[in-house]
């Protein structure tokens, strides 16, 4: 920037050569016309017209006008100080300039800018030289010295000038001011001085001033005319000390008027020493002002709740307190006398702390009352930088000073808290859920269709679906209510079981001392006493937190192991006051989510479970009619739960490893388990026999030779036994660093009881099957397709025909010996690491035997027949050829084909793959039925031997596909038994006849090809799915 350019900026006050707009400040005028008030303004002359720039200008004439570059105050005021200014040294053109390069901010801050400035008052030498010449050598500031010295004398040198042009000015004003006082002092006596002045020869040009600036001025002008006071009263004016310098014209009516005064308002003010005496009152309450504003400060800070500020002023308090008893005490050491001023400081001293204490006493009893009422867990609190609420008022009841100590009250009062409050969830849970029990008990038995319902439920939904619909909705309320009032108790994330160990951990802390650090001592110290706990109150809280802990696993030992409680009336009992975390179970209904059905009604309480002689009637924690699908599902996650408390509750540092109270968890996790298997083992079992209500004769979408009962099943088989596998080891209970202490392996007595009802389950399933195959047509009517609870069979038409069905369980007899028994045992063996050489033996035995008794009983029918017609067909009179050569086959082969055809196509539409079985067996019996037979007749002739040739060929070689080796070693013995009922004069021409009976058999395959085309395997023909 050049000088030109710092020149004009300084000129017209601009921050910047472009400006943007019109400065704001430019709008104020300063000490002009504008300023003054409208009602002076018409007395004003018309302002001559301006140029538009006139505001910038400032005429250096002009008595406020600011000096080159200064500026203008927040206010409007004008500042003489420049907004920058050379070095006063001359080493540059700009101070401002030189800072602003060295990063200080001066363009904004005004005071800062001013220190470096020369022409400012608050101008500081050594910040300069430090910050504008810190780089400047010593032969440099000698040359800016010598430039100073130069430009102060310059600055003298214009300042005499200015005198010298201006010395008549000065002289008129100096003469004038004396003038003025002179006629002040001289008022009332004859001016014999003015009058020589006036006739004196040498009037001077001040003089004339003088005469001129008096006879226009308001004294002359007051003493002309004829309101020119008389010489007395101008003399009673006058500034001299007769007149008691211009005060005795008013001083005698001020008398009367005090007088007067006196005369009215003496009495009512009773003398001088009633107002000397309420003044030294009103001096007292001025000096203790403090002291009387003591106690309203406090209440104020009570109402307030500033704990703060209230201990600051009790502080204050006392120190007054103490200086007063103090005082008292000197005194009566002394046996001096107390002063006026040491009476009223220990009088109103003594009325403050008696006010004061007495409030603070009450704020105190207010805070005990709620120390002990503060039971809210942390864990609930947002964490915050704020203390918590006990915290705080343990650090107000410290600093005000107590007797008791407010740590151990706390502690004391948190303990019994928990203690009632576990008793009480944990009795009213237990009531609850037995209402809830006898609600369900006292219901109807779920149906065979509801039944089969939920056991399908594992087979067709996903986990969440089967959750919500493997048992009815009640039940599922029901096992959901236990789990939650569980989880309430033991959760350690919101739970009581939290609490108990945050209690634990805030002891722990108290004991260590680590918290007390934060606490104050007190005033004087007072509190010390109480930051460190004695040794009975430190075994005290270990007892207590270790008896908590019991607490909570008796409780919940008992729920598992005892049987349901009698006595319900606790319901009637009404809650105790001051129980925060009081869940919604605790008043009626269970829980909000329960339904209508588990409503309490105090009117219509539920009778007592009937005793049917159910397994579920002994455990208190298994729903009535629940099935073991919901009870592994829901066991399994209360055992997690239960295996985490006591994992949790072992963690803690007072239950040390080798300790009862450490076997005591143990036992608690492994009697819970074990009560818990039991259970479900029953309701497995019961489940196992309502495993043949699965079967509704609907066949399987991938296989229609099977029904859905086999995958619905295994879906039912592989459910319970993931879910048992999680109820045995707890795997999920094991994630804490030193769970495996309190969780141990499940006993080899409990993987026996699964290993047993794993099989027995399956033999039970494998049993209901049989009993569906083997029911009678008419029991199937009744039982299925006319059902009482209107649940029909879907394909009652197929149900009519035994057959049928025993078709379709040989079936699923099949798929379970070759896929599904192994699948399940397999499944077992990974889950429970143990191996069912035996038991997968036997189970694979009792299939076999259960596969014969099927299959003997669909085939025995159709043998019985067979027989019967093959044995009336041969050991008929009619069956001896008529002719030398027979040429065709006897009846009885058609018929026997025929029933084979039957048999075939019933097969082949219902189970696809039993077809070779069963046409194998029953081509195996018709040929022993042909041997048994044609051993009666024992002798045959040639046309005889004949025809039984051709009767045994065409049934086996239309029979082809499905022969055995016991069909052909029958076929031979059958030759055999022929052969020995003839003569060899027969057998040679048998021989002979051969060629023509080979031609006769062709000719009556070819003639029957159509109607046992079923018994021929066709080229390309896929098995039937």
């Amino acid at each position: 920037m050049t000088d030109y350019e710092r020149l004009i900026l300084n000129h017209y006050n601009l921050t910047t050569l472009y400006p943007s707009e019109w400065p704001a400040e430019k709008d104020e005028s300063d000490a002009s016309e504008d300023d003054l008030p409208s009602n002076s303004k018409a007395n004003v002359p018309i302002r001559r017209s301006k140029s538009r720039y006139s505001a910038l200008e400032r005429s250096g004439s002009e008595r406020l006008s600011l000096v080159p570059g200064a500026e203008r105050t927040g206010n409007g005021a004008g500042n003489l100080v420049p907004k920058d200014e050379p070095d006063p040294l001359g080493g540059m053109d700009s101070v401002v300039r030189v800072l602003r390069q060295r990063g200080l901010p001066v363009e904004d801050d005004t005071r800062l800018r001013n220190r470096f400035l020369l022409s400012s008052t608050t101008f500081s030498p050594a910040l300069f030289l430090s910050q504008v010449h810190s780089n400047a050598s010593t032969q440099s500031l000698l040359q800016g010295l010598e430039f100073l010295s130069n430009s102060i004398d310059q600055k003298s040198a214009s300042l005499k000038v200015l005198v010298e042009s201006n010395f008549e000015r000065f002289v008129r004003a100096k003469a004038t001011i004396d003038n003025v006082y002179t006629e002040m002092r001289t008022q009332g006596t004859e001016p014999e001085q003015e009058k020589r002045l006036t006739h004196s020869r040498h009037t001077s040009r001040s003089s004339a001033h003088l005469r001129n600036t008096s006879a226009h001025g308001p004294l002359h002008n007051a003493g002309l005319g004829k309101d020119k006071p008389l010489p007395s009263d101008r003399k009673k004016n006058a500034l001299i000390k007769e007149s008691e310098y211009g005060v005795q014209g008013i001083k005698a009516p001020l008398i009367e008027v005090m007088v007067k005064a006196e005369e009215v308002w003496g009495p009512a003010l009773g003398g001088r020493e009633r107002e000397e005496s309420l003044k030294a009152v009103l001096d007292s309450v001025e000096s203790y002002r403090g002291v009387f504003e003591l106690g309203a400060s406090i209440a104020d800070c009570i109402k307030r709740k500033d704990y703060e500020t209230l201990v600051e002023e009790y502080s204050r308090a006392r120190k007054f307190a103490d200086a007063a008893k103090s005082i008292a005490d000197t005194a009566i050491s002394t046996r001096n006398p107390l002063t006026d001023t040491q009476l009223h400081e220990v009088i109103i001293t003594g009325r403050m702390w008696v006010e004061v204490d007495g409030q603070v006493e009450h704020f105190k009893r207010d805070i005990w009352r709620r120390l002990t009422g503060v039971q809210s867990s942390l864990q609930s609190t947002p964490k915050t930088t704020h203390p918590a609420e006990h915290m705080e008022l343990i650090g107000i009841l410290l600093e005000l000073g107590v007797e008791d100590n407010p740590i151990w009250v706390w502690l004391l009062s948190r303990y019994d808290h928990l203690k009632n409050k576990i008793n009480l969830l944990f009795e009213r849970s237990r009531v609850e859920i037995e209402v809830c029990r006898r609600n369900l008990a006292n219901g109807e038995r779920p149906n065979p269709q509801t039944t089969a319902l939920h056991l399908r439920s594992p087979s067709h939904q996903g986990p969440d679906e089967t959750a919500k619909n493997m048992d009815s909705a009640d039940v599922i309320e029901l096992w959901g209510h236990i789990y939650n009032s569980f989880n309430i108790i033991l959760s350690k994330q919101g739970g009581i079981l939290g609490e108990v160990i945050e209690f634990w951990e805030s002891a722990q802390s108290f004991i260590d001392g680590k918290v007390q650090k934060t606490l104050p001592t007190g005033i004087d110290g007072q509190s010390r006493k109480h930051h460190r706990l004695s040794s009975d109150g430190i075994r005290d809280l270990r007892n207590g937190a270790i008896e908590l802990v019991d607490i909570i696993r008796e409780n919940v030992f008992s729920f598992f192991a005892d049987p349901p409680i009698e006595d319900i009336s606790m319901l009637f009992s009404p809650l105790p006051p001051n129980t925060p975390n009081t869940p919604k179970s605790a008043t009626f209904p269970p829980n909000g989510h329960l339904a209508s059905h588990f409503k309490f009604d105090r009117n219509n309480l539920p009778p007592p479970s009937p005793k049917r002689g159910e397994a579920w009637e002994e455990f208190a924690f298994w729903p009535p009619y629940a099935n073991s699908l919901s009870g592994v599902y829901y066991l399994s996650k209360l055992l997690v739960l239960v295996g985490t408390a006591a994992s949790e509750m072992a963690a803690i540092r007072l239950v040390a490893p080798g300790s009862s109270a450490l076997e005591r968890l143990k036992l608690l996790v492994g009697g819970a388990r074990e009560r818990s298997v039991r259970a479900v083992c029953a309701a497995w079992n019961n489940d196992a026999e309502n495993c043949k209500i699965l079967e509704d004769w609907t066949r399987a979408t991938d296989k229609k030779d099977l029904t859905k009962m086999p995958s619905q099943f295994t879906a039912f088989e592989s459910t319970v036994l993931a879910g048992t596998q999680k109820l045995l080891y707890l795997s999920e209970a094991m994630t804490k660093l030193g769970s495996a202490d309190v969780v141990t392996p499940p006993p080899a007595k409990l993987l026996q009881m699964v290993r047993s009802q794993f099989v027995t389950s399956l033999y039970k399933a494998l049993g209901g099957m049989v009993e569906n195959a083997e029911k009678s047509v008419e029991a199937v009517e009744d039982e299925w397709s006319n059902d009482a609870d209107g649940w029909a069979n879907p394909i009652a038409a197929m149900t009519l025909d035994g057959s049928v069905r025993m078709l379709l369980t040989l079936s699923n007899l099949k798929a379970l010996r070759i896929d599904v028994v192994p699948q399940l045992i397999t499944q077992f063996e990974t889950n429970f690491s143990v191996k069912l050489a035996e038991e997968s033996k036997t189970i694979r035995d009792v299939l076999g035997q259960i596969d014969s008794r099927l299959f003997q009983s669909y085939t025995k029918p159709t043998v019985e027949k067979l027989s019967s017609i093959i044995h009336a067909g041969i050991l008929s009179p009619s069956w001896m050829p008529t002719t030398t050569k027979p040429s065709e086959v006897r009846p009885y082969v058609y018929d026997t084909l025929l029933i084979l055809v039957l048999v075939h196509t019933e097969v082949s539409t219902t189970a696809t793959s039993l077809l070779p079985q069963i046409l194998s067996y029953l081509l195996e019996q018709v040929s022993v039925a042909l041997l048994e037979s044609f051993k009666q007749r024992r002798k045959f002739s040639l046309p005889a031997l004949m025809q039984a040739t051709l009767d045994v060929e065409f049934v086996a070689q239309t029979l082809n596909q499905y022969t055995t080796d016991m069909a052909s070693d029958t076929q031979s013995q059958i030759y055999l038994e022929l052969d020995r009922g003839t003569d060899n004069e027969a057998r040679m021409r048998l021989q002979n006849e051969l060629p023509d009976m080979r031609a006769t058999l062709k000719r009556l395959r070819e003639s029957t090809r159509s109607e046992f085309a079923c018994f021929k395997k066709q080229r390309g023909q896929r098995e039937r799915p």
